[in-house]
């Protein structure tokens, strides 16, 4: 609501008119209620006259519901916050409004507000209002006794607040108020009864006499209220009377309190006095219905069963705990009573609420050790009981036999505890292994026992508990059945021991789906055999033959669940099966019906409706095999099945009623086999089934009461709420559905049908239900007429149809409605089909008889039939689609709610209008839909009668859902319809509220994101909706109130601005804890939907509440100490609803991903209380010795089970499904942390972060909580949890290996939690631990060996013995049983040897990577695992054949080994192939580094069988293992192991798999690599040049669809190998033509090559071109500006700089571009020659940039290299192509010349291409430089580089040139001298006018001195003086004299020292030329002397230093200006 709250707001109500008056008051008093609380209390008092009376004039004008209760507590809270003197005015105004006598219904709402404001007043003033209340009290009663129903509710609720109000001041008045609200437990009223409830409760907080004396009575009270009672009713009144016998069992807690205690037996059998309640002849007016069951018996029953719950949660789980025997007692003698098993339904009734009152307090309040003590007690039950009956059995003596009666009570005492038994076996999970190892509770033996009870409930019981063990213990699978099979043969001759046992295996075969981990596959064989066996002899004996015939198809069609792999190898023996069991022609058959008996015809009909039970089951789960060769075997026995379905009415006529349950069986048996099968496959039958299902279908064999089980399939699901609250979800859903099935239809059991023991329950039931027979047969049969229908001639489709209309017509009552339900719900399956088939229903004579079914139902009076017609007519019009005929039905429509005023015809057709928009998408006329929308608001409007309201409403809800934007000018009209409907209509009525809320909903989704607007009328509608949400989260049904939080929701999403969380969050966590199913549900997904956005809002919001202590928040948890977090956390051990368990987890993960980092130790500490919770402490603590002492560690009790837990009745240990999930957010909070990066895995780093700012928090400070986490987690009892701790102590291994211990430098932080690692895999290596969690450990143990961590020997050799452990189990594990499918054998072996292969892997690469430092370390374990390196070879071999075996495509399954291969077997390939997947990878990686190490020199073939036990290596691909072939040569071994790997390698590489994770990629590249660098491979990859096209064209592919650069290097670096073995393969053959041919034709040796004479090279088939065309790839991706088409044209666009892992890239292709030529002949060299050129000259032209310091790129510097292994290449000297080669490097020379006039966004390094010139100069034939115009542009270029300003571009100019200059022919160097020579020279005199100012120019003089110097040596002789004598005068005037070298600058110093050093050196080099200078020159001798003499002077005072001189080079100042930086 958007009210402005600045401050208090005062309204005059008196001038305010309808039809605003009442939305008006409601905004203000709404308004009120919000300000009150948080204005001060003297602005209260100041205005409170006013507020008064303003209030009182509200009162008096008629306020509705919702305007009652804000008139209220405002009220109350205004005298509460100001003065109370006028209160007692008021008092006495409002019982003078409530004792008026006007009684009419306009002055109700008055008397209404006066009561709830005297109840508000008391409550809130409490014993303030002095002794007034009496008088109130006495008034109150007095008017209870003619008020109507409202009256009588609100005033049980007002006298309710004035009791919690007053408190023990109210004992005067107690008497009088427990008489009235007695009297009103039992209103007719219902509301009136649960008001009275809710008094009554409030009273026994102070009436002691009501469990004391009064007990008895108030007990039969309260279950004469439960008759006939309502949900609600039976909710309130067992809540009161379970507090009230749990009140009398604890006593007084108060002296005056002197009520006698009660003891628990007593309190129980006054329960059980109400359970038991007969018929007749308990209280008055206990029904007797004659030839039934009472439905006030089922009334009164669940009532008792609700009481038994609520007395036993009040007490709590720890009272509970220790009187679980009692409890279990107690129940089964319940129902082992006579009364409550009088009949089947009685006896269905009361299983159901034992059931439920042994599910909801032992399944529910205990934890996990309680739980398995009360299944030890419950097991002690059934032995005891199981011995008594053996015993009575086995007795001779007839008279001392059990009755029948006494049997009927043990198998249901059996069926409620084997079922609870189950569900808690279910519950625990494995955690229940050590109970069923105990030999002393014979768990196992006590449940088989009762397979041989003589009854079959109890025998089904037994099987159904034993599928609860195994599907808790999947490795007990193998041994049951194993168990069930012996005794099945040893007691084929006892009937109870054949059925028993054969229901036990065949719901153990069917459970075997869930278990992961599977079974053997030869159990399969096993029990075909078993049941053929069966089948064979079950007429060898008469007295057996029902029993086993039932047992054989049992069998089988339980084994068809173990899909496809299991049943292929038997369908043959199926097929024969199905085909002998059923009569061949009509004639055999015609044969049967005239020889057989009753008996003989029971066994033939079971016999064959078990067949046709199989056939279905084969085709449900085995639809693989259903080929159309398979499909035309199984039909041949159809046909006489379908004629015997046509003998059964004349078989039941001769034989009598002992053929009916075995005929209706085989009838639904054929139905839903035909159902399954394509209808053209029975087409010749289809007459035949029709009038069968005609038949059926107008003679139901049940009442109109029990049709519940068809609206499903007739009514959509939408309309379901329209039928009452009872189809709605609620935790009493078990027992409340008993409820449906009325008039002595018993519930659904699996009595009624075998075959669906080996079925999956439906969610949220924990055992199938299936109906009866009868009800399944209508069902079948529905289904089916809709199917046959629609596949039937059009002409006889009316017909048909007719004949349903015409059975309806014969009959009439209950039995006509029962019809009518099967014709409406055969009709709707035949418009289903229809309209799914995009089919037309026909002829317009078809439409006749459909609107004659429909016409019939819609004014009946059924509101089943009423919703199944509405449904009909709108399938019907969408099957006709014909506008004319739709419009015609919905003017009837019109028409009749126009004249009709009956409310049967007018719900119907409101309804029609809805329904119709359905199926229709909408009606497009906006004028139709204005008459429609019109209709239904004067509808909603019908105040007389709710039912027509809710109707209309819910249609109108359907239109305004479906109308999209049509329905837009409908929206203020809708939603002040609404509006006032919720403010007027009375909360009695909670159908119409639901109405409206869906009504709202769909007024909300129509409205959509628009509600965000600011304008006027979108802000009124919003203002609206959220007044509306408002209203419905006050209202009293939990149904409008889930439906208001969803609209808030709804809100939420649309306009999230406008929602209030400040007043929706503490709204929602009131209701966290609700009693109501839909209303925590709402609740948890509106939680959802906020925590996706706001979820730190929320969480302080929840807050907010908890400190403030909100009024209704009660809770078991402490939210103010957990936070919402922790509540939500509890709930996964309360709640059992699925969907509500989804939305609560997905809350904490959005609430974890928003605040995880921000709250970390919150989050951390909170998971950690929860694992701690039943964590084995001794465990954590002898392992845990770096962490807390042992004290510590004792008392870290969790938060969640605190102290407050003992007080806390139902508070539980965390379950570990509840662990689970905790460690399944730590492995989150891990990955979280990982994502966001920074400190988290950096200790120093989190500490000095830490230190700085104390608020932060890192994930590396708790690695101390994770490891805890972890080891607790992974050594639990719970295999599930197992799993998953491991993992996390993976994710922990692989996020913190590399982290260094700050306090222990060269020591890694892990090392710490050597002994907890260790302890927590160990457990994982037993024998009898389950091999996916051995795998995981496997995983662990790879990781922690290869992750550097573990450094001593000892430590090593501990790990490494696991997993050797393991490896001796790998060896012998095909000849090894195993309780699991072959292919978790095949996991763990594949497992085992992928982590052997990891830590292979890691020890070779670090060999290779790591420093001299770990070079000890990682011997050591690279010898760990050399020493088994034999064995392992050859087993990953042996993997690796196996995977290439199981990767072939279907079309050669013809290949794969009969046997299967090394590590699975044939029949379970298909499951194997996923291990194989996920192990392949770092196995092939690791052969591949093996056979690389090893030089493919095979071992010691003996030596090597002396170590394995079968064969491993892959001599035999492809071949029958058992085949002997001669043994092959190394070569052929080498060969193939090679082709192995490789063709692995390819096949993946060439489309690896979308979702394949990129270490896979990686690990296969690595493979190749390691591979490849071996001798062998390269030399045989190098002779066979198409598998080297090949694979370079696999990995350019890898290329186009990979961008990880990872992947791009691997692939580089395994192209660039087989480019080297290509060269090496060219190279050899070119020497070797060289040695055999001589040296005399050496001209014509380099023919080798690609090319040969023509030069051509064809893609495809060329090695250079597959190369090319690889590297290119990478260059045009990283430097699109290489392709001109990418550029736009212009061959060189913007340069940017290359990211590292792009220069990396750039750099290897170019290293193989550069080999290229050397793969070619001369002729086709220079066909490729222009392309590489391009390619180089191009890379160096993008990205050589300038740098400050002037170093190089790495794409340059690999780009100057290339060109200088190019321009080198021998194939330049070949004659042929000589000059070829020639232009084409001049034209390069050209295009770099032309690099210095590029446009250019970076500026170009000179020095980079004055290099690429170098090398053109140097490498390259003479002739490519000596064009003029070539020399002078080069010229040039370093000549603007000598005149640079930049003395780094001169340095390296200089030392350029000086390679030049030392060039050997003198026509090269020539032109550069003698042009460049000269000007170095005039830049180096210019020295002695401008002395060096650093470094650089320093070096730049002495680089020229020693480039002169070149020279001079290199110079003529008779040129070498005047040279000589150039640079001594150069030299000379480098130094100082004696004065000026004291002073001078640093530079001149090193000059002066330098020149001096080459005087001295070039001196005596040229003595000659050096004294002839000095000789004519005096002013150069006297210079040298005064420098001389200066430097003489210099070195006295301190020896000398000749740091900053160096040689020639000057590479000692350089080397000590680098030490000082």
């Amino acid at each position: 609501m958007e009210l402005e709250e600045r401050g208090l707001q005062l309204l005059d109500v008196a001038e305010l008119e309808e039809p605003q008056r009442g939305l008006r008051v409601l905004e203000w008093l709404r308004h009120l209620r919000r300000v009150l609380p948080v204005i001060t209390r003297a602005e209260i008092k100041e205005n409170q006259k006013q507020l008064v009376e303003q209030l009182l004039l509200v009162m008096m004008g008629f306020p509705g519901p919702p305007a009652r209760r804000l008139l209220a507590y405002n009220m109350a809270f205004v005298y509460s916050s100001g003065d109370t003197f006028s209160v007692y005015e008021t008092i006495d105004r409002c019982n003078d409004v409530i004792r008026s006598k006007d009684d009419s219904p306009s002055y109700l709402p008055s008397k209404l507000a006066a009561v709830a404001c005297l109840g508000a007043l008391y409550q809130k003033l409490g014993r303030l209002l002095g002794s007034t209340f009496s008088d109130t009290v006495s008034n109150l009663l007095k008017v209870l006794r003619s008020a109507e129903s409202q009256g009588r509710s609100e005033i049980m609720l007002s006298l309710e607040r004035i009791l919690k109000g007053l408190g023990s001041a109210a004992i005067p008045c107690h008497r009088d108020i427990y008489k009235a609200a007695r009297s009103c437990l039992t209103d007719r009223s219902m509301s009136v009864r649960c008001s009275a409830a809710q008094c009554l409760l409030a009273l026994q907080k102070e009436a002691s006499f009501m469990w004391g004396s009064d007990l008895e009575s108030l007990a039969s009270i309260c279950f004469k209220a439960f008759e006939g009672s309502s949900y609600e009713v039976r909710l309130a009144v067992a809540r009161l009377l379970g507090k009230v016998l749990a009140r009398a069992m604890q006593g007084a807690t108060s002296p005056r309190q002197n009520a006698r205690k009660l003891s628990l037996q007593e309190v129980l059998g006054l329960l059980s006095t109400g359970f038991l309640r007969g018929n007749s002849g308990f209280l008055r007016g206990g029904g007797d219905m004659l030839g039934g069951t009472s439905v006030t018996t089922r009334h009164v029953r669940l009532g008792a069963t609700q009481a038994y719950i609520v007395f036993i949660r009040t007490l709590g789980g720890h009272w509970l705990a220790r009187n679980v025997p009692v409890l279990l007692s107690h129940s089964l003698e319940l129902i082992s009573n006579p009364k409550a098993i009088q009949n089947p339904t009685d006896a269905a009734c009361s299983r159901c609420c034992i059931s439920y009152i042994l599910r909801a307090t032992v399944g529910e309040l205990l934890g996990e050790k309680a739980q398995l003590e009360a299944a030890r007690e419950i097991c002690e039950v059934i032995r005891k009981l199981m011995k008594t009956v053996d015993a009575v059995l086995s007795d001779s003596n007839l008279e001392t036999r059990f009755c029948t009666t006494d049997i009927s009570a043990s198998q249901h005492v059996l069926v409620c505890a084997l079922q609870e038994l189950g569900d808690l076996f279910l519950g625990l999970g494995t955690i229940l292994a050590p109970l069923l190892k105990d030999s002393s509770a014979g768990v196992l033996d006590t449940v088989l026992s009762v397979s041989l009870h003589p009854s079959l409930s109890a025998r089904l019981a037994a099987a159904w508990c034993l599928r609860s063990v195994i599907v808790s213990l999947p490795s007990l699978a193998a041994p049951v059945l194993d168990r069930c099979v012996e005794r099945l043969t040893a007691l084929k001759s006892s009937p109870e021991a054949v059925s028993g046992y054969s229901l036990t295996a065949a719901v153990l075969l069917g459970s075997i789906r869930l278990c992961p981990l599977g079974v053997p596959h030869g159990k399969g064989k096993v029990v075909m055999s078993l049941a053929k066996d069966l089948l064979c002899t079950a007429s060898q004996n008469s007295r057996f033959s029902l029993q086993r015939t039932q047992a054989g198809w049992l069998l089988i069609a339980s084994l068809m669940t173990l899909g496809p792999a299991v049943v292929q190898s038997q369908l043959g023996c199926l097929l024969l099966l199905w085909r002998s069991v059923f009569p061949v022609t009509p004639k055999d058959l015609d044969t049967e019906r005239r020889r057989g008996d009753a008996f003989t015809w029971q066994v033939t009909l079971e016999g064959r409706a078990g067949a046709l039970g199989a056939m279905r089951s084969f085709v449900s789960h085995c639809g693989e095999l259903m080929s159309e060769e398979v499909l035309q075997r199984l039909l041949p026995p159809l046909p006489c099945a379908i004629a015997l379905l046509t003998l059964l009415p004349s078989l039941q006529k001769l034989y009598g009623n002992s053929l009916k349950a075995c005929s209706v069986l085989y009838r639904q048996r054929l139905y839903q086999l035909l159902v399954l099968l394509p209808p053209k496959t029975y087409e010749e039958s289809f007459c035949a089934v029709m009038k069968e299902l005609v038949a059926d279908l107008t003679s139901p064999d049940y009442s109109p009461g029990g049709a519940a089980f068809l609206l499903s399939s007739v009514c959509h699901p939408d309309d379901l709420v329209l039928l009452g609250p009872s189809f709605q979800e609620c935790d009493q859903r078990a027992t409340e559905e008993e409820l449906l099935l009325s008039s002595g239809i018993p519930g659904g059991s699996l009595e009624y049908d075998l075959h669906a023991i080996y079925e999956l329950p439906s969610e949220g039931e924990s055992v199938p239900k299936p109906l009866p027979s009868a009800f399944t047969v209508i069902q079948a049969a529905s289904l089916l007429f809709g199917t046959l229908l629609a596949h039937m001639p059009e002409s006889q489709r009316p017909q048909i149809l007719q004949q349903l209309v015409e059975s309806i017509k014969q009959t009439k009552g209950s039995r006509q409605q029962s019809v009518q339900l099967c014709a409406m719900s055969s009709l709707c399956n035949f418009l289903k089909h229809l309209a799914s088939s995009r089919s037309n229903l026909g002829p317009e004579e078809m439409r006749k008889p459909c609107l004659s079914l429909i016409q019939a139902v819609l004014e009946g009076n059924s509101l089943w039939l009423r919703c199944a017609g509405v449904e009909s007519v709108a399938r019907l019009v969408q099957v006709v689609d014909d506008p004319t005929f739709t419009a015609g039905l919905i003017q009837a429509s019109f028409d009749k709610l126009k004249t009709a005023r009956d409310v049967v015809a007018r719900t119907s057709h409101s309804l029609v209008l809805g329904t119709l928009h359905r199926y229709l998408g909408g009606i497009n006329s906006s004028q139709h839909l204005a008459s429609c929308v019109g209709v239904l608001h004067s509808l909603s409007q019908d105040t007389t009668s709710p039912e027509v309201q809710t109707w209309a409403l819910h249609s109108l809800s359907v239109i305004t859902d479906l109308s999209g934007p049509l329905f837009n000018v409908h929206i203020e009209a809708t939603l002040s319809l609404l509006l006032t409907a919720l403010i007027t209509t009375s909360p009695s009525h909670p159908e119409v509220h639901r109405s409206l809320g869906r009504c709202l909903s769909a007024l909300v989704t129509a409205l959509g994101p628009e509600l965000q607007g600011n304008g006027a009328v979108l802000s009124s509608q919003r203002t609206s909706c959220l007044l509306a949400c408002s209203v419905m989260q006050e209202n009293p049904d939990c149904l409008v109130q889930a439906q208001g939080i969803s609209c808030l929701q709804q809100l939420h999403m649309y306009a999230p601005k406008h929602v209030n969380l400040s007043s929706l969050v503490p709204t929602l966590c009131v209701h966290l804890y609700s009693p109501h199913l839909p209303l925590r549900r709402a609740v948890l997904a509106c939680l959802r939907q906020l925590a996706q956005r706001e979820a730190a809002e929320v969480s302080e919001h929840a807050m907010t509440v908890a400190k403030e202590g909100h009024e209704d928040l009660k809770m078991e948890m402490n939210m103010r100490e957990l936070g919402l977090e922790g509540v939500l956390l509890s709930l996964l051990d309360r709640e059992s609803d699925q969907q509500l368990l989804r939305d609560v987890k997905e809350t904490l993960l959005h609430m974890q991903n928003c605040t995880g980092l921000s709250r970390l130790s919150f989050w951390l500490r909170m998971l950690k209380d929860i694992l701690s919770a039943s964590a084995d402490f001794a465990a954590v603590a002898s392992v845990d010795t770096n962490q807390e002492d042992e004290g510590e560690v004792a008392c870290s009790d969790s938060v969640l089970t605190s102290s407050k837990a003992e007080s806390l009745g139902s508070s539980v240990t965390p379950h570990w499904k509840t662990r689970i999930f905790a460690m399944e957010c730590v492995c989150q909070l891990i990955t979280q942390c990982e994502l966001d990066g920074g400190a988290h895995f950096d200790m120093a780093q989190a500490q000095e972060m830490k230190h700085k700012e104390p608020e932060r928090d890192f994930l590396v400070l708790h690695l101390q909580d994770l490891i805890r986490m972890s080891f607790m987690a992974a050594t639990d009892h719970s295999e599930q949890l197992r799993l998953v701790g491991l993992q996390a102590l993976l994710l922990v291994i692989h996020r913190f290996a590399a982290v260094p211990e700050p306090e222990f430098p060269g020591h890694l932080i892990l090392e710490q939690f050597q002994a907890n690692v260790l302890a927590a895999v160990r457990p994982a290596f037993n024998t009898d631990t389950p091999p996916d969690v051995t795998a995981r450990a496997c995983e662990v143990c790879s990781a922690w060996l290869a992750s550097g961590v573990v450094k001593e020997l000892a430590d090593l050799q501990r790990v490494q013995q696991l997993l050797l452990t393991s490896l001796r189990r790998v060896q012998v594990a095909k000849e090894t049983a195993s309780v699991y499918s072959e292919s978790t054998t095949a996991m763990e072996s594949l497992a085992v040897l992928k982590a052997w292969a990891e830590v292979y892997i890691a020890a070779m690469e670090k060999q290779v990577t790591q420093s001299k430092m770990a070079e000890a370390q990682n011997e050591v374990l690279l010898s760990l695992v050399q020493a088994e390196l034999l064995t392992l070879s050859g087993l990953w071999l042996a993997a690796l054949q196996d995977h290439a075996l199981l990767t072939l495509p279907a079309a050669c399954a013809s290949q794969l080994p009969s046997q299967g291969g090394g590590f699975y077997t044939a029949e379970t390939s298909d499951a194997a192939r996923p291990h194989y997947l996920l192990s392949w990878a770092p196995i092939l990686h690791a052969s591949s580094l093996w056979l690389s190490s090893s030089g493919f020199v095979l071992p010691d073939q003996d030596e090597g069988n002396g170590h394995l036990s079968r064969p491993v290596t892959p001599t035999s691909m492809g071949q029958e293992r058992g085949s002997q072939l001669p043994a092959d040569s190394p070569e052929d071994l080498n060969l193939e192991r090679f082709h192995l790997i490789l063709g692995i390698s390819v096949e993946f590489l060439c489309c690896p798999p979308v979702d394949a994770p990129m270490e896979r990629i990686t690990s296969c590249l690595r493979a190749l690599k390691a591979l490849l660098s071996g001798m062998w491979p390269k030399a045989h990859i190098g002779t066979d040049q198409d598998l080297a096209i090949e694979l370079i064209s696999v990995l350019h592919r890898l290329l186009l669809m990979r961008e990880s650069s990872e992947v791009q290097l691997l692939v580089l670096e395994v192209g660039r190998l087989i480019v080297n073995a290509a060269q090496d393969h060219v190279r050899e053959r070119r020497r070797s033509a060289e040695v055999d041919d001589g040296a005399e034709e050496k001209e014509t040796l380099p023919v080798f090559g690609e090319g040969h004479d023509t030069g051509g090279l064809v893609p495809g088939h060329s090695l250079v071109v597959a190369a090319l065309e690889l590297c290119l790839c990478i260059l045009i991706r990283q430097l699109p500006q290489l392709s001109p088409h990418l550029s736009g044209g212009s061959v060189v666009g913007k340069t940017e700089p290359l990211f590292s892992e792009a220069r990396l890239l750039v750099a290897s292709s170019l290293g193989i571009l550069a080999e290229l030529p050397s793969l070619c002949s001369p002729e086709g060299s220079v066909s490729v020659l222009p392309t590489l050129l391009y390619l180089v000259v191009g890379v160096l032209q993008d990205t050589t940039v300038k740098f400050p310091d002037g170093h190089l790129t790495l794409p340059v510097t690999a780009a100057l290299q290339a060109l200088k292994v190019i321009v080198s290449s021998p194939m330049s000297q070949v004659e042929k192509c000589r000059a070829s080669w020639t232009r084409l490097m001049q034209s390069a020379v050209s295009t770099l010349l032309n690099s210095w006039h590029l446009e250019r966004q970076l500026v170009p390094d000179s020095v980079s291409l004055l290099t690429a010139l170098t090398i053109f100069l140097l490498s390259a034939n003479p002739e490519v430089m000596s064009d003029p115009g070539l020399q002078n542009a080069c010229v040039q270029r370093f000549q603007n580089s000598i005149d640079s300003k930049n003395p780094t571009e001169q340095l390296k100019c200089y030392r350029l040139l000086l390679s030049i200059f030392k060039h050997p022919v003198p026509e090269v160097v020539a032109p550069y001298v003698c042009s460049l020579a000269p000007r170095i020279m005039r830049h180096l005199s210019q020295a002695e006018s401008r002395k060096p100012q650093s470094m650089e120019e320093l070096l730049v003089l002495q680089e020229g001195v020693n480039l002169l110097k070149t020279l001079v040596s290199a110079v003529e002789e008779q040129n070498r003086p005047s040279m000589v004598c150039m640079l001594l005068h150069l030299l000379i005037s480098f130094l100082l004299d004696e004065n000026a070298l004291g002073s001078a600058p640093h530079y001149s110093r090193a000059l002066h020292d330098f020149g001096l050093h080459s005087l001295t050196s070039f001196g005596a080099s040229y003595p000659t030329q050096f004294r002839k200078l000095m000789g004519s020159s005096p002013a150069l001798r006297s210079r040298l002397e005064a420098a001389l003499r200066g430097n003489q002077e210099s070195l006295k005072p301190k020896a000398p230093s000749r740091g900053t001189m160096g040689g020639g080079h000057g590479s000692p100042s350089i080397q000590l200006k680098t030490n000082f930086l």
